[in-house]
């Protein structure tokens, strides 16, 4: 058999160890990935490996030249022009491939039974298997279902936090027979997970996962990279070691000395041609290259040293990674996490911060201490998108320095010339955070239309109007008064998909930022008469006539938010005269409890004034709260229901979108207009696509989210809806006490429980193997339906926060109370197994 060895990857997310090194190249242990990969492959028998390169290819083949040397034969394929993807590159050396082969990563460190596998797909006469395994956070990987005879019947690549429904992942290790082949395209770029099997599964071809115990880890961070050195030296992953057992857990390679006064520590390993000094401590976990020279009372504390680099004296090292040739000077300290790269050089008595990043061959004067990376920006993060945008404590996380940075990895990711629209409220730490945004745009070749301060809705109006690539918003998160949010918003107004996310996050990530020439810099141009084009696709969209002869009496709360500037004015325009609260721009921002307090102002004002109705906009337009005749509030589920009663009642056999978590007080109410309920992921970013993506929506959205009329614009927008509730009452003959008697009775609930990160998939994985497939909905979380009485539970993972989300909804107060009841006992006892199970493994 044959195995076709996945060298190309640049490991982004490895920098800076891998800019002038491919990732298969990386050592642990002081041995390439790859190295270790290939003497798992001979031990299994499989001693002919074709090589796919692209990223530095001669690296490898000077390294391994024809492979004799470890007992096998290599042949290399590079990709001359561009990646051709997982698949893509197989497909390339089709013609080597004409029978059963093996295709794995060159970056995983695992000693899986390949033999083992490769039986078990000649046994089950698949097409195509793939080895899984499991994992406590899966969201990095293709998570993969199976049913009892291991037939792969569904997966899911790289989830969001939400979407994970297990916990067995996909490794990159497959086995296929040549003609799995033929369903692809020659010399065009495509993915085994994205592309081929998909359309094995849709062609019904057989194909099974093969559920490995052993241990398997990508090397997909530089934590997760000292963590695999540290599971080797302990035995968890069994791997060659390239150095004699000196003694129970020290390896020490050929002519290497050690002062008679140095204390050494098992399990660690040194390698060949090193000196260590007197009074030298190395603790357990050390992994020391070849040709390291450590100076005398250096203090050695599980640090990754690669080959050639000279530790002063009196050095400190703290789980950190240097890489080749770096020196470190007397009396300095570089902290956990640090990674130093290649060739640099640390002054005496300096000190590297945890987590900081240096690029190779840079040099550290001494005396400094080094805070930030040595290129530009902060400590690196594992992400910068949330569940919606970018967000976080404003002028802590979201920094001017951030921000700049932000703004140049967006723009390197679009063309030179391109344009952006970018927009903010009111408040100045929106304006900082949106000029520095505008610097870094502008510095990689990105014009500028600057909107300037608006509610969302207006910019998501005005950016198809304008042409652009795509658009900005920066604004003071609608949850906590305290944090910054940036949306990044596409041509039509809608926010960006996971995959520009992704995009953004790896140009700011490895710091592969384009810089313009000076006659290139981008150029700012502002925006001028954006009410009216918003004024004129408002007018479109609403009947002016009933609008303007309503007579209605209208209480609406701004909340001092840029709305305040906007609606009154619309709706004076359209004869509309409404009582206005805090419509001030210069009041500083509220926190929710405050705005509590302003909505039962409102519900008082309401009630005194004889008023049809009062609202509380806040969410820089989006969002609102209502408030009936009576002063009682209208919010949550109770607010969704009412919309949507209202807006069938005057488009019956339309379409209504809403999150997978919403009451099914929705599809009652369709029933009676024959129309349609479309749930989405409960997410912002997928009630707006399914809008756009659907015919006939009329409304799409929930109380919790705000409510989009996709005919006006892609977004959520409290402006136009309380004047289409305006409308609505006043066609309908209605006051909102009479619309939400006519709502049906549905009891909905929720409760939230505590779950660690690391346990999210098993759950996830535990409630789809332990209920009938036929009562599973896996739109977003894992939702068990019993079609009677509209009977459902959706256990729903947070997808910020280590939390899962229960909830229950029935027309039976009794079955909800007691669902809720059993499934939130089921979560915490399978929260507190695991853990247990955790805590007897690191007994």
């Amino acid at each position: 058999m044959r195995a076709v060895l996945m060298a190309g990857g640049s490991g982004t997310r490895l920098r800076p160890l891998t800019c002038d090194l491919p990732k298969p190249m990386v050592p642990i242990l002081n041995r390439p990935i790859a190295e270790h990969i290939i003497h798992l492959l001979k031990q299994h028998n499989i001693t002919e490996v074709i090589a796919t390169l692209h990223y530095l290819p001669d690296v490898m083949r000077e390294y391994f030249h024809d492979g004799s040397d470890l007992g096998v034969q290599i042949t290399y394929a590079v990709e001359e022009d561009q990646p051709l993807g997982t698949a893509g590159c197989v497909k390339n050396i089709a013609e080597l491939l004409d029978q059963t082969f093996l295709v794995i990563s060159g970056d995983s460190v695992t000693d899986f039974d390949l033999t083992a596998a490769i039986e078990f797909h000649h046994r089950k006469q698949s097409k195509a298997t793939l080895i899984l395994t499991r994992v406590p956070n899966p969201i990095e990987f293709g998570v993969v279902i199976t049913d009892e005879n291991n037939r792969i019947n569904r997966f899911l690549e790289k989830p969001s936090a939400s979407e994970v429904f297990s916990d067995t992942v996909n490794t990159g290790t497959y086995i296929l027979e040549p003609e799995v082949l033929q369903y692809l395209p020659f010399d065009q770029e495509c993915d085994f997970s994205q592309d081929l099997f998909p359309l094995l599964l849709e062609k019904g071809e057989p194909m099974y996962g093969f559920i490995a115990n052993n241990y398997w880890c990508d090397i997909g961070h530089l934590d997760v990279y000292r963590e695999a050195h540290y599971d080797a030296l302990i035995g968890k992953v069994k791997l060659k070691i390239p150095y004699p057992e000196r003694s129970p857990g020290v390896w020490i390679g050929e002519n290497t000395y050690i002062d008679e006064t140095a204390q050494i520590e098992s399990p660690v390993l040194i390698g060949r041609n090193c000196r260590i000094g007197a009074r030298a401590q190395i603790e357990a976990g050390s992994v020391i290259g070849d040709n390291i020279t450590i100076g005398a009372d250096a203090n050695i504390k599980r640090p990754i040293i690669w080959n050639g680099a000279i530790i002063g004296d009196d050095v400190h090292l703290r789980a950190c990674v240097i890489a080749r040739g770096t020196r470190v000077g007397r009396r300095a300290h570089v902290l956990e996490g640090a990674v130093v790269g290649s060739l640099s050089s640390i002054g005496e008595e300096a000190l590297i911060s945890p987590g900081v990043r240096v690029w190779p061959s840079k040099k550290i004067e001494s005396g400094a201490t080094l805070n930030i990376n040595l290129i530009w920006g902060n400590t690196a993060q594992r992400n910068l998108f949330g569940q919606r945008g970018v967000q976080g404590l404003a002028n802590i996380d979201i920094t001017p320095e951030f921000a700049v940075k932000l703004g140049a990895a967006y723009g390197s990711t679009l063309k030179p010339g391109s344009t952006v629209a970018v927009s903010r409220d009111q408040r100045p730490i929106s304006r900082m955070v949106t000029r520095s945004l505008v610097a870094g745009l502008m510095s990689v070749g990105i014009n500028i239309i600057n909107l300037d301060a608006t509610a969302i809705p207006i910019t998501r109006t005005t950016i198809p109007t304008l042409k652009v690539a795509g658009g900005i918003h920066v604004r003071l998160s609608p949850e906590r008064a305290d944090y910054l949010l940036i949306e990044f918003l596409d041509s039509k107004g809608i926010n960006i998909t996971k995959t520009k996310e992704k995009k953004i996050e790896g140009a700011y990530f490895k710091e592969d930022l384009r810089r313009a020439q000076i006659p290139e810099i981008g150029n700012v141009s502002y925006a001028i008469d954006l009410l009216d084009i918003y004024s004129t696709s408002f007018a479109k969209h609403i009947n002016i006539e009933v609008l303007r002869y309503s007579n209605a009496k209208v209480v609406i709360d701004y909340v001092y938010a840029v709305s305040g500037a906007i609606l009154p004015q619309l709706l004076a325009k359209f004869g509309c005269d409404a009582v206005v609260l805090n419509a001030s721009l210069n009041h500083t921002a509220l926190s929710v409890p405050e705005r509590e307090n302003l909505l039962d102002q409102l519900g008082r004002v309401v009630e005194a004034l004889r008023a049809n109705f009062g609202a509380q906009v806040y969410a820089n337009g989006e969002q609102f709260m209502l408030v009936d005749e009576t002063g009682s509030p209208i919010r949550g589920e109770p607010l969704t229901s009412l919309m949507v009663n209202m807006v069938l009642t005057s488009h019956p056999r339309s379409v209504v979108v809403v999150p997978v978590n919403t009451s099914a007080a929705v599809e009652q109410i369709a029933r009676r207009y024959d129309a349609k309920v479309i749930r989405t992921k409960a997410n912002p970013t997928a009630l707006m696509e399914a809008c756009h993506r659907y015919p006939n929506v009329v409304l799409g959205g929930s109380g919790d989210m705000g409510f989009i009329f996709p005919q006006l614009h892609p977004g959520f927008d409290a402006m136009f809806s309380i004047a289409k509730i305006i409308e609505m009452l006043t066609s309908q003959e209605r006051s909102l006490t009479q619309v939400r008697a006519d709502l049906p009775h549905v009891v909905h609930r929720r409760y939230t429980v505590r779950c660690p990160w690391t346990i999210k998939g098993a759950l996830m994985r535990h409630l789809v193997e332990t209920h009938s497939p036929e009562n599973l909905e896996l739109i977003d979380g894992v939702k068990l339906i019993n079609y009677q009485d509209d009977n459902w539970v959706l256990i729903l993972p947070d997808a910020g926060e280590p939390m899962v989300h229960i909830f229950a909804n029935s027309v039976d107060r009794d079955w909800v109370d007691t669902t809720l009841r059993e499934y939130r006992n089921l979560v915490h006892d399978f929260v507190n197994q695991s853990q247990g199970m955790d805590h007897q493994e690191d007994i």
